[in-house]
C-alpha cells in the first residue's frame, strides 16, 4: 500500500468500537480532548468540505501536522461516520477515494434533488470573478484550476466550486502525472449562451491587449 492511498480492505474494521461492539475513544481522540483540541476527524472534515480536488493522505497529514498513521485511521472513522455504520446517522454525503485522494461527494440517491436545486432554484447571478473564470475555462479548455489561477493571478478555488455547482463546467479528466483536475464547459453553458457549439463563441483576441498573459494563442 502506498503512503497516500487507503484501500477498501483498510476500511472493514471500525476503530471506534471494541471487540464487543461498544463504542470507544481511540488514543488520538482522547489526546485531542485532553489537550483541548478539536478531534482530528472534525479538522479533516472541515478541510475536505472546502477542497475541490481529492486530497491525498500525505497532503492532509501535512495540513493538520499529524502522523500519517493517525490521519489514515481518522479517514477510516470518517468514512464509517458518514456511512452510518458506527451507530451514527447516514449522511447525505459520502467520503470517497478517487484519483489517489479523498473527497466529499453528494450521495447518488440525492443527485436529482441537488441538481434541481442548484440549476433551477438557486438562480442568483454570477459574480464578475465567476464570469471571468468561466471565460478563461471556455476559451482555454481543458484547463486545470492552477492554470486558471495563473492566468487570472488570483485564487479561483471558490469560483470553480460555484461554476461546478451551477453545472456550467465539469471535470473533464485528471492528469495522470500531476493529479490536477482539468475542467471544461458543459452543454448547459451553450444553452445559456444560445449557441450550438464552442465554435460559435466570439473571437476574443481583438478585445485583448497585445500579449495578454495566457491568451496569446486564441483566435
Amino acid at each position: 500500500m502506498t503512503l497516500d492511498t487507503v484501500h477498501t480492505s483498510d476500511l472493514t474494521a471500525d476503530p471506534t468500537q471494541d471487540a464487543t461492539g461498544t463504542r470507544v475513544d481511540t488514543p488520538d481522540i482522547a489526546q485531542d480532548a485532553a489537550a483541548g483540541l478539536p478531534a482530528i476527524e472534525r479538522t479533516l472534515e472541515a478541510l475536505l468540505m472546502v477542497a475541490d480536488e481529492p486530497q491525498g493522505l500525505i497532503h492532509l497529514a501535512t495540513a493538520v501536522d499529524r502522523p500519517l498513521t493517525e490521519v489514515r485511521a481518522a479517514i477510516t472513522r470518517l468514512v464509517a461516520d458518514f456511512d452510518g455504520v458506527a451507530g451514527t446517522v447516514r449522511r447525505g454525503f459520502e467520503l470517497r477515494e478517487v484519483a489517489g485522494g479523498w473527497r466529499i461527494y453528494v450521495r447518488p440517491e440525492h443527485d436529482l434533488v441537488v441538481a434541481d436545486f442548484v440549476l433551477t432554484q438557486n438562480p442568483s447571478r454570477l459574480s464578475q470573478a465567476a464570469l471571468e473564470t468561466l471565460a478563461v475555462i471556455a476559451y482555454k479548455q481543458p484547463i486545470s484550476r492552477g492554470a486558471v489561477a495563473s492566468i487570472r493571478a488570483v485564487n479561483v478555488d471558490s469560483v470553480v466550486r460555484t461554476l461546478l455547482g451551477r453545472g456550467l463546467i465539469t471535470e473533464a479528466f485528471t492528469d495522470s502525472e500531476t493529479g490536477a483536475i482539468n475542467y471544461a464547459t458543459t452543454d448547459l453553458l451553450l444553452a445559456q449562451l444560445g449557441i450550438n457549439s464552442l465554435d460559435e463563441m466570439p473571437y476574443i483576441s481583438p478585445l485583448l491587449a497585445d500579449g495578454a498573459d495566457g491568451f496569446e494563442d486564441l483566435p
